[in-house]
């Protein structure tokens, strides 16, 4: 009963929220409070950038190799093409990432788009 009554309430969605917002401000909080205290040259910090650029690298090879939901319908040929024409467009506007990502998601739809018209 009492499960009912936590579960169904109408301040439920507004708990949600605010454990979410604290969740994700402390940490930015922290990340503010320890910012001037972190020597952006130092060892420490440049490994912590490359594990992050290795991360984001996976999770894009991931995207691209195995993806899940709607993009696992395109064929992994589009999804190829459209990756290297982002690169290539990041590279060719002097690594502007708006323009990549704009490119490739462009280049995506129109190859898959293309290929089911014809």
């Amino acid at each position: 009963m009492l499960e009912q009554e936590l579960a169904g309430g109408p301040w439920w969605p507004y708990v949600l929220m605010t454990v979410g917002a604290l969740a994700t401000y402390f940490w930015r909080a922290l990340g503010v409070a320890l910012s001037g205290r972190i020597d952006a040259g130092s060892r420490l910090f440049e490994w912590v950038a490359c594990v992050a650029y290795a991360m984001l690298a996976g999770l894009i090879s991931r995207m691209i190799l195995l993806p899940n939901g709607p993009l696992a319908e395109t064929a992994t040929a589009d999804r190829v093409a459209g990756a290297a024409i982002a690169l290539a467009i990041f590279f060719l506007t002097r690594r502007n990432v708006g323009l990549g990502v704009a490119a490739g998601a462009g280049a995506l739809v129109l190859i898959t788009l293309g290929r089911t018209l014809f």
